[in-house]
């Protein structure tokens, strides 16, 4: 049987009122197509695992989002994931949603790729010039830091240096546990406004 957590439902309660619908219908639906779910919170936001991670939900003022963890696979690359976290870009109403068949769908494909045990390939990394521009953000990082105003306001003010070592030491996590240590750790210090290698510094 799935796991239903008390969380979400204070969570939803707690949202933006044109957000509430959009979560609520997420959540019957990831349910209703894999009733093993198990519904948790990871780093404020909620998330739905099923052998792993399967898929995540959140929030915001203006709009909300929601994306399977290997939606590369799934969904592909789209214009709509660009535009924010998830594959389906700024939620501000259900019909943003695909249909709730096509949505089925993608949560079948989601539990048939944890049941496999597939993992996304990251991009071989290669040697090349140390670039000024921003690091793309790893997705539980990018997550993680939205849910946390103070933090990533800072992040936002590190120079784009800093702002790799924090994206390529979470990155370079070898499983989940080890991420999710690094991403708890990486919040507190950023929140303080600390770089990576702060205890090394004078």
């Amino acid at each position: 049987m799935g796991k239903h957590d008390k969380r979400f439902d204070l969570y939803i309660r707690n949202s933006a009122e044109f957000a509430q619908p959009i979560l609520k219908h997420i959540r019957e639906v990831m349910h209703e197509a894999c009733p093993e779910v198990e519904e948790t919170m990871k780093w404020s936001f909620p998330h739905f695992d099923y052998q792993g991670v399967m898929a995540s939900m959140g929030a915001y003022k203006a709009h909300a989002t929601f994306g399977f963890w290997k939606g590369s696979l799934i969904v592909g690359s789209t214009e709509k994931s660009a535009d924010a976290h998830g594959q389906f870009g700024r939620l501000t109403t259900v019909k943003d949603l695909p249909s709730k068949k096509v949505l089925t769908g993608y949560i079948k494909q989601a539990m048939m790729l944890n049941e496999a045990g597939v993992k996304v390939v990251k991009p071989v990394k290669t040697a090349a010039k140390k670039s000024t521009t921003a690091p793309k953000l790893p997705p539980a990082f990018a997550v993680a830091l939205n849910a946390n105003r103070k933090a990533l306001d800072s992040f936002d003010a590190f120079s784009p240096s800093q702002r790799t070592e924090y994206s390529s030491w979470i990155a370079d996590a070898k499983s989940d546990a080890t991420r999710d240590r690094r991403l708890e750790q990486a919040l507190e210090w950023i929140a303080e406004g600390k770089s990576r290698h702060w205890k090394y510094q004078k």
